[in-house]
């Protein structure tokens, strides 16, 4: 949970429990927790006017989305034909972008695939 052990998580609740006093904490996880509801609503709310906004224009998402998919899948059929075509050369110092472009059009398809699919947490 956001990179924090136990041991760190421990000493944060006792600073707040020394902060905020043990009556004020549950007040406290009370008005965090309408909070996050609030939050979640809104963007439930954003999604669904967007969602709306697009099917009164005949926008299609997935139409879209998968047009832009073909064009990260060709770029990176390039890039590797790119790497394939210069194998005689250094390859270490290439192999590594390549490895850093792979990985960097995976999140991209993967932002893209959640602009038409439910909102997902965050671990």
């Amino acid at each position: 949970m956001f990179g924090i052990g136990g041991g760190e998580l421990v000493f944060i609740i006792f600073i707040a429990l020394m902060l905020f006093g043990a009556d004020k904490i549950p007040d406290i996880a009370r008005t965090l927790g309408k909070g996050m509801a609030q939050l979640k609503n809104a963007t439930n709310e954003i999604k669904s006017e967007i969602t709306k906004s697009a099917d009164s224009n005949d926008l299609d998402f997935n139409n879209l989305t998968n047009n832009f998919t073909k064009e990260i899948d060709s770029v990176k059929q390039g890039f590797n034909k790119m790497i394939t075509d210069n194998s005689s050369e250094d390859m270490t110092g290439t192999k590594a972008i390549a490895e850093d472009v792979t990985s960097e059009i995976a999140s991209v398809k993967q932002n893209l695939d959640d602009l038409t699919g439910p909102i997902k947490r965050q671990l």
